[in-house]
């Protein structure tokens, strides 16, 4: 189940604004069950008429609570069925008319086998400068500081790694607890001193000439990871003495 922001009281166009998220919000939300989504592949599905989110007088997308959970479940049908985009947008048409509709076999079959149809849409994880700032609904000067403290970082040729709109989003939001940047060094240390950690198991691994061994170097990576985020959550909240839902 997807989780979105609880909206607080609020009468009028205010309420409504403040229960709708930024794409780099949206994006938070469903990394918890979608790991590997984009901002770029939202904004596919978006192109492709499966979701239709507001727009601000400035231009940015704000998503309600009902975009998000058809967002996911567009992303559940492509993971768990293997379904086109055609067919999941008739599918959901066909929800919303109030019809019980079943799922449609899945596309494309092998021995028996379902086989996963070629994934849609862009599939690069990389974003530009104006697009992060869009994303996360920052301003440059903004963005600036958080470079200089090293927990924003931009590639070689300027552009950011996708996860970027992550890490933007969330310093935003702990700015309004008034966390600033300066504040954060040492979550950024303790994040480069873990990668590290993870870095130095994998490794040997990676260098191996067997290309099937340097792709379990990249699957070990990624759980590695995984557990070492769990267990820097479950500490933090330890030492705090709160259990996080």
């Amino acid at each position: 189940m997807l989780r979105t922001p609880s909206g607080g009281a609020g009468h009028g166009a205010a309420a409504t604004d403040s229960r709708l998220m930024s794409i780099g919000t949206v994006l938070n939300v469903l990394r918890d069950e979608f790991p590997e989504v984009t901002i770029s592949k939202i904004r596919f599905l978006e192109s492709e008429g499966l979701i239709e989110p507001q727009r601000t007088p400035s231009g940015y997308r704000k998503f309600s609570a009902h975009d998000v959970e058809r967002l996911g479940h567009v992303l559940r049908m492509q993971r768990d069925h293997y379904l086109p985009l055609k067919v999941i947008r008739e599918h959901l048409e066909a929800m919303e008319r109030g019809e019980a509709v079943p799922l449609p076999a899945l596309g494309r079959q092998r021995d028996g086998d379902a086989v996963p149809a070629p994934a849609e849409g862009p599939t690069a994880a990389r974003i530009g400068r104006a697009e992060l700032l869009a994303a996360a609904g920052v301003e440059e000067e903004e963005l600036g500081e958080w470079e200089s403290y090293g927990l924003v970082t931009p590639l070689e040729d300027g552009a950011y790694d996708a996860e970027a709109v992550t890490v933007a989003s969330l310093v935003a939001e702990l700015g309004r607890f008034g966390i600033e940047p300066r504040h954060l060094r040492v979550m950024k240390a303790a994040a480069d001193r873990e990668a590290g950690l993870v870095d130095q198991v994998v490794a040997p691994l990676r260098r191996h000439r067997n290309p099937q061994t340097r792709a379990h170097a990249e699957a070990r990576a990624k759980e590695l990871a995984g557990l070492t985020v769990k267990l820097h959550a479950a500490l933090v909240q330890t030492a705090l003495g709160v259990r996080l839902p």
